[in-house]
C-alpha cells in the first residue's frame, strides 16, 4: 500500500500534521531519523517522502539528524522515490549563506552579512560591516536562537569572550547589517506545493525567537510565555513579492516553506530566512479561519494519488 512517510526528528512538531492525514484517511509513516541506519542497496517503499528536518534538532539532543537525513533524501532521489522537501531543502535549511546566495541569485534582497569562523574573524567581520547596530547570529540555528542585537565594536567583544556567547553548532558566526521594521513586525509567507497560502504578522518587540509553532509559546517549566498572541494572519502580500518567491522556491525544488522578511521605514522588503521545517500557529489561523495543516495534509494526499 502506498503511503506518505514523514521524514523528521520531533514528534512535537509532527503530530499535527499526522492528526490531519487521519482525518483525510491518508496512509502515513512517520520515520524518526533523530539516529538510524541506511542500506543503500535497498529499494524505498511506495509512496511519497516528506522532509520535515529542522536545523534546530541539535537543540533536541538530535546533533546528527540532518546529516542523516540529507544521505537518506540523496538515497530516495537517487533510486527515483517521490521526494517533497528533498536535498534541496536540506542544504538550505542547515545554513544561512547559502540561503542568501540562492535569494540574491533571485533577485531578492537580502540583508549584508558576513560569515566567521573564530572570535577574531566574528570582531574583523563586524569592522567589515561597520554598520551600527548590527545582528550576530547563527549560520545553522533554527527558532531564531543565538540571534543578538549589538550596538558597539566593545558590546560584542564582551560578549564573545564573556561567559554567555552562544557558537553556531557549524561553527560559522553571521555577522549582519540590522533591518529596523516600520511597525516592529516580521511577516512570515508560507507556501505549501510552492503555491502562496497566507502570511502571519510576527511581534518582534520582545525579542528575536519567533517560532509560530504552539510548542515554542511554551516555556522551559511549562508557563505561557504569553497570553495574548503575537502572530496575526493578514491579508494578502503584494503580488508581484508573491511571484518572486514562487519562482525561488520552483528554481530551488522545494515544495513546503515560509520566507521570513522585514519591512523597513522606507518600505524597502528584505528577506532574511527560508524555513523548510514550516510550522503553523493554531490560535492566529483559528481567528482568520485558515488551516495550513489541513491544506498540507491535502496537498499530500494530491501528490500521493499522483504515484
Amino acid at each position: 500500500m502506498k503511503k506518505v512517510y514523514i521524514i523528521h526528528e520531533n514528534m512535537d512538531w509532527t503530530k499535527h500534521l499526522i492528526k490531519r492525514l487521519e482525518e483525510l484517511d491518508v496512509p502515513y509513516e512517520d520515520w524518526d531519523l533523530s539516529k538510524g541506519l541506511l542500506d543503500i542497496q535497498n529499494m524505498p517503499e511506495d509512496g511519497i517522502y516528506y522532509n520535515r528536518m529542522s536545523a534546530s534538532s541539535h537543540t533536541r539532543g538530535n546533533r546528527y539528524a540532518p546529516e542523516l537525513t540529507d544521505q537518506v533524501l540523496s538515497w530516495l532521489e537517487q533510486k527515483g522515490a517521490r521526494v517533497i522537501n528533498g536535498t534541496g531543502a536540506v542544504e538550505l535549511e542547515v545554513s544561512k549563506l547559502k540561503q542568501y546566495l540562492a535569494l540574491e541569485k533571485a533577485g531578492i534582497r537580502t540583508p549584508k552579512t558576513i560569515g566567521a569562523v573564530g572570535k577574531e574573524n566574528i570582531l574583523k567581520a563586524a569592522e567589515k560591516l561597520d554598520e551600527f547596530p548590527f545582528i550576530i547570529k547563527h549560520n545553522r540555528a533554527g527558532k531564531g536562537l543565538g540571534v543578538r542585537l549589538l550596538y558597539s565594536l566593545d558590546e560584542l567583544k564582551d560578549y564573545i569572550y564573556g561567559p554567555d556567547f552562544e557558537d553556531s553548532i557549524d561553527g560559522i558566526s553571521l555577522i549582519q547589517q540590522y533591518i529596523r521594521s516600520a511597525d516592529g513586525h516580521i511577516i512570515r509567507s508560507e507556501f505549501i506545493g510552492r503555491k502562496y497560502f497566507y502570511a502571519v504578522k510576527v511581534d518582534s518587540s520582545n525579542g528575536f525567537e519567533l517560532c509560530p509553532a504552539d510548542v515554542c509559546q511554551i516555556g522551559p517549566d511549562g508557563e505561557v510565555i504569553s497570553e495574548e498572541s503575537k502572530f496575526t494572519i493578514i491579508d494578502r502580500l503584494p503580488e508581484d513579492q508573491i511571484e518572486r518567491y514562487e519562482t525561488f522556491l520552483k528554481n530551488q525544488n522545494i515544495d513546503i516553506a515560509a520566507l521570513e522578511f522585514i519591512i523597513d521605514e522606507n518600505g524597502d522588503i528584505y528577506t532574511y530566512d527560508v524555513n523548510t521545517n514550516t510550522n503553523y500557529n493554531d490560535d492566529a489561523e483559528t481567528a482568520a479561519g485558515q488551516h495550513a495543516m489541513l491544506e498540507l495534509a491535502k496537498y499530500l494526499k494530491r501528490e500521493l494519488n499522483r504515484i
